[in-house]
């Protein structure tokens, strides 16, 4: 593969792990003037997230068999146009509870380009190379955050929120034709793999009994779920506890982002001197410390506008280390069945990511301690699962004899 192919393929598919995340981050800075047009309260319109949370987290497991059926192409097709169609009638809502609908069929759509993304760099690139390939992933998909909701906050205040979703309709268009015209088939259909029930099921159940898979799944969805609980909370802590305009807080989300970012790309770096399975305890460890002083922090009433988004940054750098490294190490182990366990990969993540942006939503929105503790809990919660997993496994796949990407 020649270095322009590789650096082609990387925003391609950084551009379909986005296209969700993007979908997510640009109408934050919208949530008040959405309540105000829709007559409702910033916390129903916060379901509409929690919504598109649970669609992701559903609609993987649908587009894993599919993807290992009938290619990688096809499906994508289907649930990108779907995203279009959504995002089109997100144009015309008069209620809050037709925005939270619309929203889910949205992540219906989105979440094929997430699971076929992630089953394509397994496909298409060296399984040694896969962490640094989901680092360079992370890299395109930091736009999303660093842009989305800065871009958000201006187009919100210029055209009103249901720009946002005109702009999402388009964005979706063009990464469809991306798809259709450069994006190349990785995976040869499977006339064997059958989509009845229990044969997927049996696949799935196959999937989750691998303990490298489980461990590191697990404990990357658990600690993920922490960039959930801000994402869901930080609207309401900055915009409505410490004041900060639509335009502003889009601002201060780029900013954060930049730990995020930055940090996965100083995972590529660390990579060549040290192992994902070293990296991981060590960033869980870091975060889990971060995370519970923060949380002292915010029930002592010491936390400020500034400190805030100091612990934020440094919450997210650790994030930045944790995430392509246990995605790599979970779907290690799967040559064949790498479509069923992006999927199951990605379920678990959006699944408890869902259900920690609910609990953001439920508790006390004029505190910020219910978004610190559930992202002091998932920090704790992972570094736990991990150090308990890693004794269940018996040989940890990290390389294999595959060294040249194949393309169809």
């Amino acid at each position: 593969m020649t270095t322009k192919r590789y650096v082609f393929l990387i925003l391609i598919l950084g551009s379909l792990s986005a296209l969700g995340p993007f979908s997510i981050d640009m109408y934050l800075p919208g949530f008040l003037a959405i309540a105000n047009d829709l007559h409702t309260t910033v916390a129903r319109v916060s379901l509409s997230l929690s919504s598109f949370f649970i669609g992701i987290s559903a609609g993987q497991l649908l587009y894993g068999p599919l993807l290992d059926r009938f290619g990688r192409k096809k499906p994508l097709y289907v649930g990108l146009i779907l995203y279009v169609v959504a995002s089109a009638g997100c144009l015309f809502i008069h209620s809050v509870d037709m925005l939270i609908a619309l929203r889910f069929v949205q992540a219906i759509g989105s979440c094929a380009a997430a699971v076929a993304a992630v089953a394509m760099v397994r496909d298409l690139f060296p399984i040694e190379d896969n962490a640094k390939v989901f680092s360079l992933l992370l890299l395109v998909l930091g736009a999303s955050p660093m842009i989305a909701p800065t871009l958000g906050g201006y187009v919100i205040a210029g055209y009103g929120w249901q720009a946002v979703f005109l702009i999402l309709m388009v964005l979706g268009t063009l990464i469809l034709l991306a798809c259709i015209f450069w994006l190349p088939e990785s995976y040869q259909p499977d006339p064997s793999y059958s989509l009845k029930p229990k044969p997927i099921l049996t696949r799935f159940w196959s999937v989750l009994r691998e303990p490298q898979f489980y461990t590191y799944a697990l404990t990357g969805a658990v600690t993920f779920s922490g960039l959930f609980a801000y994402v869901a909370g930080s609207a309401q802590v900055f915009m409505g506890i410490y004041g900060v305009s639509g335009q502003g807080y889009g601002w201060i989300f780029a900013f954060l982002s930049v730990g995020f970012i930055g940090s996965s790309q100083l995972n590529s770096i660390a990579l060549r001197s040290f192992r994902s399975e070293q990296i991981v305890p060590v960033a869980l460890l870091s975060q889990s410390i971060i995370g519970l002083t923060f949380l002292l922090s915010a029930l002592l009433g010491l936390l400020g506008l500034f400190s805030t988004i100091a612990f934020l940054f440094a919450f997210l750098c650790c994030l930045g280390f944790t995430n392509p490294n246990t995605s790599a190490l979970s779907l290690a182990s799967f040559a064949h069945n790498a479509g069923s366990a992006s999927a199951l990969m990605g379920a678990l993540q959006m699944g408890i990511g869902a259900l920690a942006s609910v609990a953001v939503s439920v508790f006390d929105s004029q505190s910020a301690v219910p978004m610190i503790s559930i992202m002091a809990a998932a920090a704790t919660g992972a570094l736990l699962i991990l150090l308990v997993g890693r004794r269940m496994i018996v040989r940890p796949v990290v390389e294999d004899s595959q060294t040249a990407p194949v393309l169809h």
